[in-house]
């Protein structure tokens, strides 16, 4: 055979050659589009109502007692992304557990794959998408319309969570009730949390004490002012997470230091944006619009003062305080990214021992849990309120984030040896420990220094219960300050009155001030 005839031969094969990778590339394009084809059925092209989105959430909380978004369907899902204003939650890593950025070396890459697939999919371009991205934690907000588009995230290995950011449920339980609707709700206002009541305090209610501090009759149940003989609170600081501190009480602000407090600090911060748009970047300061993050204050560090008002379990403590909510419901999205701000901050802050937070939901947010993960990662001993309502959610037992392992779940109980939960206050087997709020006779909870100067208060709930359990534990820090969280922790379960049992509804039960500085 000739050259000529190989070399005609040859080119022959290169084309049937060619022509087979053609063919065959083109079967490797028509295979990935039919993979990323995503057909949703006709039936569920169409949101459901919120009314519908919650009926879903009621069911699961009713028959598992949680609810949780990675468990909706992805249609279900979407439902509530478009009721709430299209913001989502991605939480991403390269396991369940890796939230945290300084721990991933390629969480670059994995965002921006992310983003590539929500860019493909809606259509659009990154500064229509991307909100903001956490510099702490694996996770961004992004805005997605399609369900299409949440479809083919959840697929992706590096999706830990998805979620709608800014589906407000208990709104909607609220609309529900004020247009009459059958179902036990309250409105936003009886639910808050919120108050800038004054009260004139019963003689029965305190005793006094140097220099005309008031000591209000639940922390002799707790043998608190016996433990001031052996510790005060001093050198440890306490982070609150809550609504605020009032700019018209003093001892919380210029006389933070009064009597016998002396030498400590008290820094305020505000990372809530009171905005409907998640784009916003300016907080409503540091004040509290509510009153309920003055009442924690108060409880967990207020002076033992000379003015005749009540004093604070960790009377010598440093205060650290956040506005990160409206109201104790953290529902939404502003409240819920302040939320996670704080809990951040406060994590990377190395002064802080303690972090409290009185305030709750009644189902998990996920950029909360990364929060809460980083700080107690940081070794933050984190104490949460196991919840008070007086609406449908006392079914609910302890709330988020109360139930998370990486707190201790604080409720109230009534007077006395025996332990009854007191009005409205949950429990249930997440509950560490319990703190006397209510008084049997009376019903009264307990007092405290008010929203406004030279006034008193009374409060009660599960809330006042954890940051009177915060202050306890920095009584016992302050004495211990080379010992860990767990030291510490392990020390308040062994001065409780029911250790070494635990109830599966009051855990380890009251704690005993100063048997733990024993």
């Amino acid at each position: 055979m000739s050259n000529q005839q190989n070399q005609i031969k040859i080119k022959k094969i290169l084309r049937v050659s060619f022509l087979l990778l053609l063919i065959l590339s083109s079967c490797s394009r028509d295979e990935n589009q039919i993979e990323n084809a995503i057909i949703i059925d006709a039936s569920q092209k169409t949101p459901l109502t919120p009314l519908q989105i919650n009926a879903k959430i009621d069911e699961s909380l009713n028959t598992k007692g949680k609810f949780n978004w990675s468990e909706a369907s992805s249609h279900l899902l979407w439902s509530a992304v478009v009721n709430g204003n299209n913001i989502v939650t991605i939480g991403f890593g390269n396991s369940k557990t890796n939230f945290e950025r300084a721990k991933t070396a390629n969480n670059a890459k994995i965002q921006n794959n992310l983003l590539a697939i929500i860019m493909k999919y809606e259509g659009t371009t990154l500064d229509e998408i991307l909100i903001t991205a956490d510099t702490d934690l694996n996770l961004m907000d992004v805005i997605i319309e399609k369900q299409e588009t949440i479809i083919a995230l959840r697929k992706s290995k590096y999706i830990r969570y998805l979620e709608p950011a800014d589906y407000s449920y208990l709104n909607v339980r609220n609309a529900e009730s004020r247009s009459g609707s059958s179902l036990n709700s309250t409105n936003s206002s009886s639910s808050s949390g919120c108050g800038y009541e004054s009260q004139t305090l019963a003689a029965a209610d305190f005793t006094t004490t140097t220099p005309n501090a008031k000591v209000p009759w639940n922390f002799t149940q707790h043998n608190i002012p016996n433990a001031w003989s052996i510790s005060t609170g001093r050198g440890i600081t306490i982070g609150i997470i809550d609504t605020g501190v009032s700019p018209n009480q003093s001892l919380l602000g210029t006389n933070f230091n009064n009597g016998l407090s002396t030498g400590r600090t008290i820094q305020k911060n505000g990372v809530y944006i009171n905005s409907i748009w998640p784009w916003s970047t300016t907080t409503d300061g540091v004040n509290d619009l509510c009153g309920h993050g003055t009442s924690m204050a108060s409880v967990a560090a207020s002076p033992r003062n000379d003015r005749g008002l009540p004093v604070g379990v960790a009377y010598n403590s440093n205060l650290v305080t956040y506005r990160a909510a409206e109201n104790v419901v953290i529902d939404g999205f502003q409240e819920q990214e302040a939320v996670k701000k704080a809990f951040t901050a406060l994590g990377n802050n190395d002064k802080v021992k303690i972090i409290s937070m009185s305030m709750g939901h009644i189902f998990s947010v996920g950029k909360i849990e990364d929060a809460i993960k980083f700080a107690y990662g940081k070794g933050k001993l984190i104490f949460c309120a196991a919840g008070t309502s007086t609406s449908f959610t006392t079914f609910v037992g302890v709330i988020f984030p109360a139930w998370m392992p990486e707190t201790v779940a604080v409720t109230g109980v009534k007077e006395g040896t025996t332990l009854h939960a007191c009005s409205d206050c949950h429990t249930g087997s997440k509950v560490e420990f319990t703190v006397a709020m209510q008084r049997t006779a009376s019903g009264n909870t307990v007092p405290i220094s008010s929203y406004y100067e030279n006034q008193t208060d009374y409060v009660g709930g599960s809330s006042v219960a954890t940051a009177t359990t915060a202050g306890i534990a920095a009584l016992v820090w302050a004495k211990n300050p080379t010992w860990t969280r767990d030291q510490v922790l392990t020390k308040m379960r062994q001065s409780a009155n029911l250790f070494p049992n635990r109830s599966s509804e009051y855990g380890f039960g009251n704690v005993n001030a100063y048997l733990a500085l024993q």
